[in-house]
């Protein structure tokens, strides 16, 4: 078995260790006896998934965002799009997340359009949303887990119909700090606001993303149990630390 891992604007978009996400999968795939190559996909160059089985976008400032935006229009947004209804495991952090979105509407009311792959839209906002998080995730066998980590946003997001939350917020803002939302679930794209990385301290939602992309791949997938305790003591301090 091996995975294909395409980390898309890893020059641009990579806040707060967002990179620390593609090694913690290709660590989690090597302890499994796992192979996995990583595609680094910049600005200018060619964007091609025909062979890749997970895809990471990092966050970015508002202007680096907005800074891409003529080399998405110039092929990205569609190939984005025909992946993601093909179906394939998509992790966005942040500014990845909002950029698979709609638009992004700043506060004084420039208003960006975006890859459009997803049913969702962001409103910038003067005040920042900032702080370590606790959101309540549902698993795909219908029983919950806390993801711990970290935001720091000022846009706002807001999901339509045609998507669901990734999870609900415990602590911290999530999508917009009003309707309690926090990233998005959609086909297989996971999107979420939380940097740190995330991946790290939550070491069952990586294997979720590497579960999803090797069933994807293979049909059919189970990854071998591994030692954790480690990773969930990181994830029990913060956890502690903030559920007094």
């Amino acid at each position: 078995m091996e995975l294909n891992i395409c980390h898309l604007y890893p020059d641009v978009l990579n806040l707060y260790g967002d990179t620390g996400n593609i090694l913690c999968m290709r660590r989690r795939l090597a302890w499994r006896g796992i192979n996995s190559a990583v595609q680094r996909v910049r600005v200018g160059e060619k964007l091609d998934l025909t062979n890749c089985d997970l895809l990471l976008i990092g966050g970015g400032q508002d202007f680096e965002q907005e800074v891409l935006l003529p080399d998405l229009r110039a092929g990205k947004s569609e190939t984005l799009r025909s992946a993601i209804e093909d179906g394939i495991c998509v992790l966005a952090i942040c500014g990845g997340y909002q950029m698979l979105g709609q638009y992004y509407e700043t506060w004084q009311g420039v208003r960006c359009d975006f890859v459009g792959a997803l049913d969702l839209y962001t409103v910038g906002s003067q005040q920042r949303m900032i702080g370590n998080t606790v959101y309540r995730f549902r698993k795909p066998d219908g029983s919950e887990s806390t993801l711990v980590g970290f935001e720091n946003h000022s846009g706002k997001t807001w999901l339509g119909e045609g998507v669901e939350a990734l999870a609900r917020v415990e602590v911290g803002y999530g999508n917009n700090g009003e309707d309690g939302t926090e990233g998005v679930h959609f086909k297989n794209v996971f999107g979420s606001y939380s940097h740190g990385p995330l991946l790290p301290k939550n070491p069952a939602f990586c294997d979720l993303l590497l579960q999803t992309a090797l069933e994807r791949r293979y049909g059919r997938a189970e990854l071998e149990a591994l030692d954790d305790s480690a990773e969930q003591a990181a994830h029990d301090a913060m956890l502690h630390r903030l559920i007094k």
